[in-house]
Parts: C-alpha cells; sequence; structure tokens
C-alpha cells in the first residue's frame, strides 16, 4: 500500500497535543474573543510555544522540521475547536513563512524565519486588492525601482489580508507589478516588506460575520521604500509564487473545513444523545440519526481526500488537482455539517451560548479563502483537460 488509513504514533501524539491546547486554552476564550471581534497576542504566542507557528520549517531555522500532514492534522484539530485561531495559525504557515522558505535567499531566512517561528511576530500574504481577487493578474499596486537610491517604491492597495493588522503582526509579502509582458500582461513580482515600513497604512476590517477574531487588515501603500534585495524570489516570478502558495494553502483551507466539520459532528452527537422528545433521545429518531450517518460519512470522505492531497505533497508528486477537490470538498462537507449539526439542536443552535452557531457564521469564509469553490471547480476542469 501507498500510505496507512490511521494515524502513526508520532502523528496521534501529535493531534491529541493540539487538542489538548485547543480545548484548555482556546476554546474558554473563544466566545468571547468572537462577541468582541478581539484578536488575542496571548494565544498566538501560546501557539508558537506550542510549535505551531513553524510546523514544516526547518530546525536549523527554528521551526519544528514536521511533514505536511502533521501541520495540516494541527490545522485541523484547532478549527475543530475555533476557526479563528486555527486561520491564524494557517495563514502564518501557508501564506505567510513557507513561502519565505521555500523562495527565499538563505539571508532572508536566516533573518526573518527564527522569530517568526517562536510566536513573536506574524507574517502575511497580500494579494487581493478591492478590485483583484480571483484574478489575481489584474493587480493594480505597482512596485517602481529608484535606480539612484537603490529602493523599490510601491504604491497600492491591498485588501483582506489576514495577519496584517494587529500588534503581533511582523510584515507582509505582497505582490505588485513590476512591467508588461510580451503578451501584455502584468508582470507580478513578490516583495517582503516589514509591517514598520514608513508609508505603509494598516487598517483593520470590522464588522466581520465570521473569523471575528482574527486580524483582517486593508494596507495602502504611499510611497513605500524597500531595498533592492527585498524581492522575494525573483524579479518576474511574482505570479509563479502565488500559485504555487496557493496551492499549498488550500490545503490548510481543507484542513480548517474538515475540522470544523468534526467540531459540528462532536456537538450535534453528544447534544443528540442527551436531549429527549416523546420519551427518547432526539437520537433514536430515524430523521436525526439519518443526519448524524450523512455527516459521518461526509466527513469521512473529506479526510481521505484532505490526507491523500498531502501525501501527494509531502512525496514531491503533482497535487494541484488534488488540493483544489480537497479544498472545495472539504469545505462544502463543513458547510453541510454546519448546517444539518444546526438543525439538530432546533432553535438553541441559532444562540450565541452554543459553539454551533459559531461554527455556522465561520464556516462562510471557507467558500471564498484561498480562491473560491467556483475556481477550484475551474481548476478542477483545467485538470481533467477541458
Amino acid at each position: 500500500m501507498a500510505y496507512e488509513f490511521s494515524d502513526t504514533p508520532e502523528l496521534k501524539k501529535l493531534r491529541e497535543k493540539v487538542r489538548s491546547f485547543a480545548v484548555a486554552e482556546i476554546e474558554p476564550k473563544a466566545k468571547g474573543l468572537d462577541e468582541r471581534e478581539e484578536y488575542s497576542a496571548e494565544i498566538t504566542r501560546a501557539s508558537g510555544k506550542q510549535g505551531l507557528l513553524g510546523m514544516i520549517i526547518p530546525k536549523e531555522y527554528g521551526g519544528q522540521g514536521l511533514d505536511y500532514l502533521s501541520y495540516i492534522v494541527a490545522v485541523e484539530e484547532l478549527a475543530r475547536v475555533d476557526s479563528s485561531q486555527a486561520a491564524i495559525v494557517a495563514a502564518h504557515n501557508s501564506l505567510g513563512i513557507n513561502p519565505i522558505y521555500y523562495y527565499g535567499t538563505e539571508e532572508q531566512k536566516q533573518r526573518l524565519l527564527p522569530s517568526l517561528c517562536t510566536g513573536d511576530g506574524l507574517w502575511a500574504f497580500a494579494l487581493t486588492e478591492p478590485e483583484s481577487g480571483s484574478d489575481a493578474q489584474a493587480t493594480k499596486t505597482k512596485a517602481v525601482f529608484d535606480d539612484r537610491r537603490k529602493e523599490w517604491i510601491i504604491n497600492g492597495r491591498k485588501l483582506w489580508i489576514t495577519n496584517s493588522a494587529c500588534e503581533l503582526s511582523a510584515g507582509i509579502t505582497v505582490q505588485a507589478v513590476t512591467g508588461t509582458l510580451s503578451d501584455g500582461r502584468n508582470q507580478l513580482t513578490s516583495f517582503l516588506v516589514p509591517a514598520s515600513t514608513p508609508g505603509l497604512i494598516r487598517k483593520p476590517v470590522l464588522g466581520k460575520m465570521m473569523w471575528r477574531a482574527v486580524s483582517i487588515g486593508e494596507l495602502f501603500f504611499e510611497d513605500v521604500r524597500i531595498p533592492e534585495d527585498a524581492i522575494l524570489g525573483s524579479k518576474g516570478r511574482g505570479f509563479r509564487i502565488t500559485l504555487e502558495t496557493l496551492d499549498n494553502g488550500r490545503l490548510s483551507i481543507g484542513a480548517m473545513g474538515l475540522g470544523l466539520a468534526k467540531g459540528v459532528f462532536d456537538l450535534a452527537l453528544e447534544y443528540s444523545k442527551k436531549r429527549k422528545t416523546f420519551g427518547v433521545a432526539i437520537a433514536k429518531h430515524q430523521v436525526i440519526a439519518f443526519k448524524l450517518a450523512d455527516m459521518a460519512m461526509r466527513i469521512e470522505a473529506a479526510e481521505n481526500l484532505l490526507y491523500k492531497a498531502c501525501w501527494l505533497r509531502q512525496n514531491e508528486k503533482p497535487f494541484g488537482k488534488q488540493a483544489a477537490m480537497a479544498k472545495l470538498y472539504c469545505t462544502e462537507v463543513a458547510e453541510f455539517c454546519a448546517r444539518e449539526g444546526q438543525q439538530c439542536f432546533g432553535g438553541y443552535g441559532l444562540m450565541k451560548d452554543y459553539a454551533v452557531e459559531r461554527h455556522f457564521r465561520d464556516v462562510a469564509l471557507l467558500r471564498v479563502g484561498e480562491g473560491t469553490n467556483e475556481i477550484q471547480r475551474l481548476i478542477i476542469s483545467r485538470h481533467l483537460g477541458c
């Protein structure tokens, strides 16, 4: 067989460790942070101490040196309890520091990664703009090189950037236009911009329906000057870096969907065994039992699809199609479970006193993040030659 259908002892130990951390440190605070729409630096630092902020980064750069499946399982276990904290960890790893490790120079890796793996700072990835979401090449933010001072000057605006506007935000990888290609498309380049750079204005996006404990920012670049060597990768490689980064990021969004689905299922199953109507637990009523059965079946299928995609990724096999499938299917399973799980609770499922209400709101982001589910279907169809 190519792989086992069970956790290795090491993976089981990690799963239990992260679950215990989430239950002890996150669950008691999740409701309050959600209600106040408040980011918690305390939890981020605690996540760093648990090794969750540099999971696949080699130990020589301050990380844990784990494989991709271990990272995905950790995100999954966080999302079982709270999507906000799972999103902070996932965005920092998949979009923030992993691209620095994959594409950065040795100097960039040595300078940035050690502190970013410990919880001393978060790194963001700025792609989306007010008029550029699914069409990533429609970026309008521009970077012009000042040959006299040997600096890049960035002007533009980014929106919906996770981990970019809180006290621990250390920097942002920014995609900007640096020229025009022969076919008329934008030449895109990625830059590493410290959060404290003059001219960079970071404003929190408030009034969110979901992920209310996540720092999501709107960024304004007003003559932001950065040194010549602030390029990530090389000039003109930005779009390729973006595509490859999103492939990896889709696995973490899939993990968030799978974790949320499992979390809702656990809540619904426990409640259905305790709540009684007509003299018996509602789990004994076929209409509820079938809901639970459908949830369990879809979770099982989603887990196998996601873990296979992770296996392909860490064995350096093509995984783009499976990553898109895993992101799409896991998030749709999460939506199904959130809806059916909330239905098991009846009226109580609509009350903020019950975690299922928060899960129901949080799931909405998953069908949009890392490429909408409509875009995932487009990606899959192109892999099929359509």
